[in-house]
């Protein structure tokens, strides 16, 4: 699972950026066929700003590392930088070539900061935000359905929960807001009915330890946005414009070598790339199935993965104008980026 936010503290780290311009504190970490890349000059080191830890949700990315992707496109070295962090700040100062947010943090940066941002990518084509509930209690199947419950919601994510709310016509009174951490033991010890998480996450760590539960998937009711997408420096798309296609082009190879065998993207991340953070094999391999539903759609089948599509840029603007963020798509949006990758490699479409 990076201002809405993502997975556990990412989530927050999301929607804060969407409350407020506060800055974090940065941190560092590091580390088949081949076909050649679109550019064979050498751009130096790569900096990738993740917006979470290093657990499978960036499987595409270590396939892309430790096959030798990116250097064979053309960076010296990889330095994949673990989340959250000041990702909008780094990649604006260009301190990192790229990094991994989402629609509403950068519209945010953009308007409020006046920050030179694009998102030129995404590899989520839906975001995983749902409110969770246990199936034997609350059982929230519909929008409707919160009504006179407790929803637990963390700080920072209330703009977000306050926008499924409005989208739906259901009235902040309507509903008790609990402040809660990013830990879903507050829903099964009863101190909440729903709980805002993750589908790639919360929800499949209480059904691991044998909890029956309920998903109200905010793309699938009213709030359909993005989410782990690429955003870069608009002097990198006017002076850097090679490296960022050959970025693209090694990480989209990287996302198709996960979409062939998620079982080695998962052994990357928890014996490589993760192995810090002691992750669990099993619940990595959930994540990693579930993710691959939000990462490919009709879109992705037609013109590749990664890509954004007119259709997308629509909703996600919709999105964005209901939580509260006006901007147009040429100041979030350019996609000609990874359309010239596709038409320089038609081979990825295969």
């Amino acid at each position: 699972m990076t201002v809405l936010s993502f997975s556990k503290s990412r989530r927050s780290h999301l929607v804060i950026g969407v409350l407020t311009a506060a800055a974090l504190a940065l941190s560092a970490c590091g580390g088949g066929d081949s076909s050649g890349s679109s550019d064979d000059g050498d751009h130096g080191a790569l900096t990738i700003q993740l917006s979470w830890v290093k657990n499978v949700e960036f499987a595409g990315e270590y396939f892309a590392d430790s096959k030798g992707y990116y250097k064979e496109a053309g960076f010296s070295s990889v330095n994949l930088v673990a989340g959250p962090g000041a990702t909008e700040t780094l990649v604006a100062s260009g301190k990192s070539l790229v990094g991994v947010s989402d629609p509403i943090t950068v519209a945010d940066a953009i308007n409020n900061q006046q920050a030179p941002l694009k998102i030129i990518a995404t590899t989520y084509q839906k975001n995983p935000f749902t409110i969770l509930s246990l199936a034997d209690k609350a059982n929230i199947a519909t929008p409707q359905e919160m009504i006179g419950k407790k929803i637990g919601v963390q700080a920072g994510n209330e703009s977000l929960f306050k926008a499924l709310l409005a989208v739906n016509n259901i009235k902040d009174s309507q509903v008790t807001i609990v402040p809660v951490q990013y830990d879903p033991s507050v829903l099964t010890n009863g101190e909440v009915d729903g709980y805002l998480g993750y589908v790639t996450d919360e929800s499949l760590t209480l059904q691991a330890r044998g909890f029956k539960v309920q998903n109200l998937p905010f793309a699938d009711n009213g709030l359909t946005f993005m989410t782990d997408s690429y955003e870069v420096s608009q002097d990198s798309i006017d002076n850097n414009r090679a490296a960022l296609k050959d970025f693209l082009y090694a990480t989209i190879r990287g996302w198709k070598d996960m979409a062939a065998d998620p079982d080695a993207g998962v052994a990357l991340a928890v014996d490589n790339y993760g192995k810090a953070l002691s992750l669990d094999a099993a619940a990595q391999k959930l994540q990693a199935a579930q993710a691959q539903k939000l990462i490919e759609s009709d879109e992705t089948a037609a013109n590749g993965l990664l890509t954004i599509s007119d259709q997308a840029v629509t909703e996600n603007l919709a999105t964005l104008k209901t939580a509260g963020i006006d901007i147009t798509a040429d100041k979030l949006f350019d996609t000609s980026i990874i359309a010239e990758v596709y038409k320089d490699h038609p081979d990825l479409l295969k």
